[in-house]
């Protein structure tokens, strides 16, 4: 029995199925049912039941789990034991970021923390802001990079990276173009362009209408800032966006902030209390990256700056992110 058996297993339990199981532990599906029915033939059960689509645990399966789990914790215990005395991190970090999202800052960070800390393994995992925090509450994922209505979401800490007014954006000749003051009541006479449920700006945009008793009339929804924009841009609906995200498409989009929606729209790193070496090391580049503790950060902590044979002078001069 390996200890990678065991990774494999318990990836394949918590995300009961065998595809996605493969993609968190970056080997192939055929890889993962291998080792599985190798360890299955070690222990002479069969741990999961493959009759259905999902991958359930059997009897057998259900009773290993939370062993494996164990002897995974410890295994990574005795390591980081060992690297607390040697003044060496080791370990696994999964990143989290928002799909689509380009953030030069966050890459910068983890190249120099990848050059001071070899021994620690980074994945990256790109999904939307709510899923990226239901991950990190679940122990899935370590630290992310998501879209917020709140700089403070429930359970995590959190350090703000951007804070902007909502605004949509028209093309040029489009009524709400010429208008000197937009509120949310303007909108109620279009169709919008959005992004969907699960991510930062749509948090804001309907908490923001939910406050006003308001229901706006949702067109099209797309994932990435330049799909919105683009849409907006060909007359299909006026598109809702950040500030930053308006100034990009400043070519074919005339911006106006949404002058009644007082909540901001965030980009925040956010991670669980109490962090391991290693992410506090990682967070520690991040707030070197992004320049320092932001004027609108929730808190941070009391993050370190990172150590003195990791100190990159790279980071402090990253660009801001350019999407949200």
């Amino acid at each position: 029995m390996e200890l990678r058996q065991l990774e494999y297993f318990v990836a394949v339990a918590e995300e009961r199925n065998f595809t996605r199981a493969a993609e968190r532990v970056h080997i192939s599906q055929s890889g993962v049912s291998a080792q599985i029915r190798r360890l299955e033939r070690e222990l002479g059960a069969e741990l999961f039941d493959r009759s259905a689509r999902t991958a359930t645990l059997t009897p057998a399966g259900a009773a290993a789990l939370a062993p494996a789990r164990a002897a995974l914790a410890a295994a990574e215990a005795v390591g980081q034991a060992v690297g607390d005395v040697a003044g060496v991190i080791r370990g696994r970090i999964t990143v989290g970021m928002v799909v689509g999202c380009t953030v030069t800052p966050l890459f910068d960070a983890l190249a120099a923390f990848h050059r001071a800390h070899p021994g620690v393994e980074i994945a990256l995992l790109e999904d939307d802001s709510d899923r990226l925090a239901q991950g990190i509450r679940a122990g899935t994922v370590d630290v992310a990079l998501i879209g917020a209505a709140t700089a403070a979401p429930a359970g995590l800490e959190a350090m703000t990276i951007v804070s902007e007014r909502l605004v949509l954006a028209v093309p040029p000749g489009h009524p709400l173009a010429h208008r000197p003051r937009v509120t949310l009541r303007d909108l109620g006479d279009h169709p919008l362009v959005c992004m969907p449920v699960g991510t930062g700006l749509r948090a804001v945009l309907d908490q923001a209408c939910a406050a006003q008793n308001l229901r706006p009339a949702i067109a099209l929804q797309a994932g990435a800032a330049d799909a919105v924009a683009d849409l907006a841009a060909r007359g299909l609906g006026v598109a809702v966006l950040s500030e930053s995200m308006a100034e990009a498409y400043r070519d074919r989009l005339t911006a106006r902030v949404i002058n009644d929606v007082d909540i901001p729209a965030l980009l925040c790193l956010v991670w669980r209390p109490a962090p391991g070496p290693a992410v506090r090391e990682l967070l520690a580049y991040g707030r070197r990256a992004f320049g320092g503790a932001h004027a609108g950060a929730a808190h941070d902590g009391g993050l370190p700056e990172p150590s003195a044979a990791g100190d990159d002078p790279q980071d402090s001069r990253a660009a801001p992110p350019e999407e949200q």
